[in-house]
């Protein structure tokens, strides 16, 4: 397993070291010991998975306060676009995303720390995506910010058709409309 480095501190890209023969492949998708050698403590306490056809966009979601979520995710199958926004005020790199494509064929995986706002766009159908949190889901603590706030200069890509969003995720307020003062990241 490796790890590559981000421009924003904390956020980290996993690579696994995949065995494949002519059977298939195989490969640890988490092991406590050596991501704590990374640098990624948990402890993990909850797991989701969600299913999504092309087009879903999810995101981008982050809790507050003692809600506040490191997450460690990965898709199964299909491929997704995937971002973490940095939200830590004073952070050099606040309001800033980074992006990658996470694949069931890349098998790669984005630690994302706490003090980060996530979500991710479906490149295609049946995509299953997954994740581990480092704490529970709290509804009351959870907020988010538009996906296609111009400020935050995301470059989505295009997939030549309408994206399928929820209500909610279509009201979020803009990035400079949040409360900073809320995320906890530490």
């Amino acid at each position: 397993m490796s790890t590559q480095e981000t421009y924003i501190d904390g956020l980290m890209v996993i690579k696994p070291m995949v065995f494949e023969d002519d059977r298939g492949y195989f490969f640890e998708s988490f092991s406590e010991k050596k991501y704590d050698d990374m640098g990624i403590i948990g402890p993990f306490v909850q797991d989701n998975e969600s299913l999504s056809q092309k087009g879903v966009m999810r995101g981008l979601h982050y809790q507050i306060g003692d809600a506040a979520q490191a997450k460690l995710v990965r898709v199964v199958r299909g491929s997704v676009y995937d971002i973490a926004v940095d939200i830590r005020e004073g952070s050099p790199t606040y309001g800033r995303s980074y992006g990658l494509v996470l694949s069931a064929e890349n098998k790669m995986q984005l630690y994302v720390p706490r003090g980060f706002a996530h979500g991710f766009l479906v490149l295609e159908d049946h995509t299953i995506f997954s994740y581990k949190c480092d704490n529970y889901y709290d509804q009351s603590a959870e907020r988010g910010i538009l996906y296609n706030d111009p400020q935050l200069d995301i470059h989505w890509p295009d997939l030549g058709m309408d994206l399928i969003i929820s209500e909610k995720d279509q009201i979020h307020p803009l990035f400079g409309q949040h409360d900073a003062s809320e995320v906890n990241y530490g």
